[in-house]
């Protein structure tokens, strides 16, 4: 996983892990819940303005991390597009935008020890039934920090393509993007088969 930690003292770098990983999931589940709903994407997008003032950062880091996953969203709206409404095809790109950079957020202004713990300390009553409360807590934090990764694969396959002096192409944008987030994943298996996690 890539450290996208950024020490501070904000109201929000001294705020529980375990309460922004909630927030983060209920926000999230808002977000797709209601999206159909006129008010929701608005309270979203206050919501991440908010969350980034909070921490700190401004509105330079937030436009920093909405330019970074630009691709991986006019990728998604392009192909959304061919299927749907643009109307709707532009709502759906706006929410998935909004919960990636409040992912870039949590990674920003939480260290990845401390989402574990949180994580692990919360599961933790399930494991009379069967659940690795560890695990799953590994699960969820890679997920967290691997949404911005990608992101940046998008960005860097754009650039190179921007180099070379290629057009932006459905085809040609998505099999890199694949072919780095899959070599990503298997990166992250052999480290984690490494230290003994099955």
């Amino acid at each position: 996983m890539i450290a996208l930690y950024r020490p501070g003292t904000s109201l929000l770098h001294r705020t529980p892990a375990g309460l922004k990983v909630v927030l983060f999931m209920l926000v999230s589940l808002a977000i797709t819940v209601a999206g159909s709903t006129p008010w929701a994407l608005p309270l979203a997008l206050v919501f991440v303005i908010v969350g980034y003032l909070l921490a700190g950062f401004g509105a330079r880091e937030l436009a920093r991390q909405v330019f970074a996953v630009r691709w991986l969203v006019l990728f998604m709206l392009v192909a959304q597009i061919i299927f749907l409404p643009p109307l709707v095809a532009v709502g759906n790109a706006a929410r998935v935008l909004a919960v990636v950079v409040l992912a870039a957020l949590i990674t920003l202004t939480t260290r990845i020890p401390a989402l574990l713990d949180a994580i692990d300390r919360a599961l933790r009553p399930l494991r009379r039934v069967g659940v690795n409360s560890a695990a799953v807590g590994l699960l969820l934090a890679m997920t967290i920090t691997t949404i911005p990764v990608i992101a940046g694969f998008a960005a860097t396959i754009r650039e190179a393509q921007r180099a070379r002096g290629a057009k932006l192409r459905l085809a040609t944008f998505a099999v890199p993007l694949l072919v780095m987030s899959l070599k990503h994943s298997d990166d992250l298996a052999d480290a984690l088969a490494a230290r003994g996690v099955e």
